[in-house]
């Protein structure tokens, strides 16, 4: 993780180009998101990668393959894929094409100075992070979550809408937290780890480190896989 952003231009991104990648539900979303943010400063094109995925426009924004892009300046792109592999990919694929990535925070997001964001990460509207917070690269905070002090956020981790991590957690990336789950806090020498690829469900209340790759769910939340 090697978060690059701490203070976040909402007015002026200094580019005129958004490509998002992804024209299904959280690409509306990641369009909205966008359009709060910039207005008519940026212009909006969805690019996906398969002909079937073509539709006309996505509220507003047209949609176009990814091979089709051509990159004429300085023009970005944000990745509206919730499945952490394939959101991997679908960055390969942006950059491939000369595309850079952009971060985009939704102006009702209350963050303190003390936070770095990573390059291609998303922060939806409601969502608070306090302070002395890392989030990583290409990372989804979504609606209504918030960040406790001292948290960490691996590289392509989702935040599910109204997921609450308390503070001293470090979440390992590629990390999928669903909705409405709960993090309870650790200590200061002693953190709440939550493992590389682990699975946390809907609901669910964290109340102690997890394994990588493990699946937990429940209150308390246990291992199911």
């Amino acid at each position: 993780m090697n978060p690059t952003c701490n203070q976040l231009d909402r007015v002026d991104p200094g580019f005129t180009r958004l490509y998002i990648f992804g024209a299904g539900g959280f690409g509306k979303e990641v369009a909205w998101l966008a359009q709060q943010s910039w207005g008519s400063n940026v212009e909006l094109i969805v690019i996906v990668d398969q002909e079937s995925y073509l539709s006309g426009q996505v509220n507003g924004a047209p949609v176009m393959l990814a091979s089709d892009v051509t990159v004429k300046g300085n023009e970005h792109f944000v990745v509206a894929v919730g499945n952490a592999a394939m959101r991997r990919r679908t960055v390969d694929i942006c950059i491939a094409a000369g595309l850079r990535p952009a971060t985009l925070v939704h102006p009702r997001v209350e963050m303190s100075t003390h936070v770095a964001v990573g390059e291609g990460s998303l922060i939806c509207a409601g969502a608070i992070v306090t302070t002395n917070v890392l989030i990583g690269r290409h990372v989804h905070v979504n609606l209504s979550c918030t960040l406790g002090h001292d948290v960490r956020l691996g590289d392509y981790t989702t935040l599910s809408p109204g997921v609450h991590v308390s503070g001293h957690v470090e979440i390992g990336s590629d990390v999928f937290v669903g909705t409405g789950a709960s993090i309870i806090n650790g200590q200061r020498d002693a953190p709440l780890v939550i493992g590389d690829g682990a699975v946390i469900a809907a609901g669910s209340c964290v109340t102690r480190t997890v394994d990588p790759l493990s699946l937990m769910a429940g209150v308390p939340a246990v291992r199911k896989r």
